[in-house]
């Protein structure tokens, strides 16, 4: 129900954009989550906004570089990262919350996207 896109291969100091986009419901009620999982680490928050938008919430290691936003009408949540860095090279997932207050715990995402691949090089 989730499927997120736009990961590659980017050189230090560039740019992505990385979608997600859900199918089999409308998730203009659901709080949207980007996670992240790096070789040999543990999964950790990136960035969350809540279904209306007006919370949003940054890993204080992407602050200031990624930007999350979403369209409703899309059904489609989008991450912004520019400045990129080899810290960044992770497998990165796209998750969906139902509960009213956005979090930035993966335990309480209750969809996930299958992740996309993004690889930054020096």
């Amino acid at each position: 129900q989730l499927q997120a896109y736009g990961g590659g291969l980017v050189q230090a100091g560039g740019s992505l954009r990385l979608s997600c986009a859900a199918s089999g419901r409308p998730f203009g009620n659901y709080n949207m989550g980007w996670f992240r999982r790096a070789p040999g680490k543990e999964r950790e928050f990136v960035a969350a906004m809540s279904w209306s938008g007006n919370r949003i919430y940054y890993a204080d290691s992407v602050k200031g570089r990624f930007t999350i936003s979403r369209d409703n009408a899309k059904n489609t949540v989008y991450l912004q990262m520019n400045s990129l860095t080899p810290e960044d090279t992770a497998v990165y997932y796209c998750a969906a919350q139902g509960g009213v207050l956005v979090t930035t715990r993966a335990e309480v995402y209750d969809y996930w996207g299958q992740g996309t691949q993004v690889t930054v090089s020096s």
